[in-house]
């Protein structure tokens, strides 16, 4: 007996120290990859940065990469992205917060089964489809309700990328309520709390990690969208204004790479390394926003 439960915990031991190392082995090689990641963007978009001018990059409203004395002002696709980005955010965020709420919590329980569904497939439709979407119906609608010749714009871009990102915070929003203790809202209802105060006071609060979490890898899908903004926003380089044609970064990254020369190359690997630090800014950003709104509930 006493040599089996040596055996037996020998056997745990091992098994322990195999996970530990494929954790350990995993962390190294996500490091690594960011590492290598930076290091390849850097090299290979900041020369062609410096080159062109930092500050005629960065501030410059001209982007003629082609022309006879050629310009590599990237200020429109920043700006269009921000703009882009932050009109998605808005209206995503509250809606994809709000619509987990429903589901886990104020939802029929015979028809959860069909929104948490149809909000999976959702997430899994290709980004393609969603621009085919957007340029067959969210295009024509744009036009008409706002009497424009053309709805390949900025606010259909706006209004794909919500759509966009809305499964994404929604799913995790839901599992995050799901996973905050029954007692909690139980112990909020028996003290004479409403179902609504319950919710905004103890069950968000309680599963705000996860939510914010949601509320990240949403707003990062939104930032590296390429496909569907293709097809909707219209790929002019313009100044960001809702009815007009715009280019976002990610946009002219693939646009323009099939037939870049050597430095034009250089140059849109020097966007992708903007795009990069701007990412990683709105990150930071929006983790430090989220907590600040999480602690004033606590």
């Amino acid at each position: 007996m006493g040599v089996a439960l040596y055996s037996g915990k020998t056997s745990k031991d091992k098994i322990e120290k195999i996970f530990k190392h494929i954790f350990f082995l995993s962390a190294i090689v996500s490091t690594i990859s960011i590492i290598v990641i930076t290091l390849y963007m850097v090299l290979s978009g900041g020369p062609a940065i410096f080159e062109v001018g930092f500050i005629e990059f960065i501030f410059g409203t001209v982007w003629e990469p082609t022309s006879a004395n050629p310009k590599f002002g990237i200020l429109p696709m920043i700006l269009s992205s921000i703009v882009a980005t932050f009109g998605a955010v808005i209206v995503g965020v509250p809606l994809g917060v709000f619509g987990g709420v429903f589901i886990s919590q104020i939802c029929p329980k015979k028809l959860k089964p069909i929104f948490r569904t149809s909000v999976e497939l959702l997430a899994g439709i290709p980004s393609v489809v969603f621009g085919l979407v957007g340029m067959l119906v969210v295009v024509p609608v744009v036009a008409d309700i706002f009497n424009l010749p053309v709805g390949s714009n900025l606010f259909s871009a706006i209004v794909i990328l919500t759509i966009m990102i809305l499964p994404t915070i929604i799913a995790i929003t839901d599992t995050s309520l799901r996973s905050v203790s029954l007692s909690l809202k139980e112990s909020s209802l028996g003290l004479g709390a409403t179902s609504i105060q319950t919710i905004f006071k103890v069950l968000i609060p309680s599963a705000k990690s996860g939510i914010m979490s949601g509320v990240v890898l949403g707003v990062g899908r939104a930032v590296g969208e390429t496909m569907a903004v293709i097809m909707v926003a219209g790929n002019v380089v313009n100044m960001p204004k809702f009815f007009d044609s715009v280019r976002l970064m990610t946009t002219g990254i693939v646009l323009e790479m099939s037939y870049a020369g050597d430095f034009h190359r250089s140059v849109l690997f020097g966007i992708g390394l903007i795009l990069f630090i701007f990412i990683l800014i709105l990150n930071i950003l929006l983790n430090i926003f989220l907590k600040r709104a999480g602690n004033n509930y606590e």
